[in-house]
């Protein structure tokens, strides 16, 4: 049976993300244990805080290393996705840099709020099996921060400007949606990740 480590960073998505893998019959270990998320086949890394605050808890447990040097398929989720980026502006925090690149504050404007809070389509950047079925599909954000468009995007989308919505690098992956609060296209985005594993 596959072995999914859920990351304990905090945060109060973590519930509902164990419960959105076990609607798909995944049986998912919360944990801070170093051993079992080593162990794990797929990682998730979920987060709903600040930048600081998951990087703090993460150093607290002696995480931060094992994620760097994690051999397995890794998906960050909101903030575990801006995690895995070398900087943020929030806080101005160092983070994991398993991606090149910094969060940045998404700007207000006319018609534009922030914290960004809504429903926004998905557009293909590049093909993964990742976001296989995902094109066009809406997703549920709630952020202030997020990474640009970059060379590891796989999926755009934008509010006042264009930003990140999943990206990958590698074994390393991330949404900055809410899986577990987007219907059928969030439980698509996680069928995917445990099924192909990055590939």
């Amino acid at each position: 049976m596959m072995q999914v480590a859920l990351v304990d960073a905090g945060g109060a998505n973590i519930g509902s993300v164990r419960y959105a893998l076990e609607r798909l019959g995944v049986a998912a270990t919360l944990t801070a244990d170093a051993a079992v998320i080593r162990a794990a086949d797929r990682v998730i890394l979920p987060g709903v805080s600040t930048a600081a605050t998951v990087m703090a808890r993460l150093r607290e447990q002696g995480l931060i290393e094992v994620l760097r040097q994690l051999e397995r398929p890794l998906l960050g989720v909101c903030v575990g996705m801006q995690l895995l980026f070398e900087h943020s502006e929030e806080d101005d925090t160092p983070c994991l840099g398993l991606l090149p690149g910094r969060v940045a504050r998404l700007s207000p404007g006319p018609g534009i709020r922030v914290p960004h809070m809504g429903w926004n389509t998905l557009r293909t950047q590049r093909g993964s099996g990742l976001t296989t079925g995902l094109d066009g599909g809406h997703a549920y954000f709630v952020h202030s921060y997020a990474a640009p468009v970059g060379a590891d995007c796989l999926m755009s989308t934008e509010h006042g400007q264009p930003f990140a919505a999943v990206v990958q690098r590698g074994r390393v992956a991330g949404a900055q949606f809410h899986p577990e609060r987007s219907a059928e296209v969030g439980a698509r985005l996680i069928r995917n990740f445990i099924e192909t594993g990055l590939q």
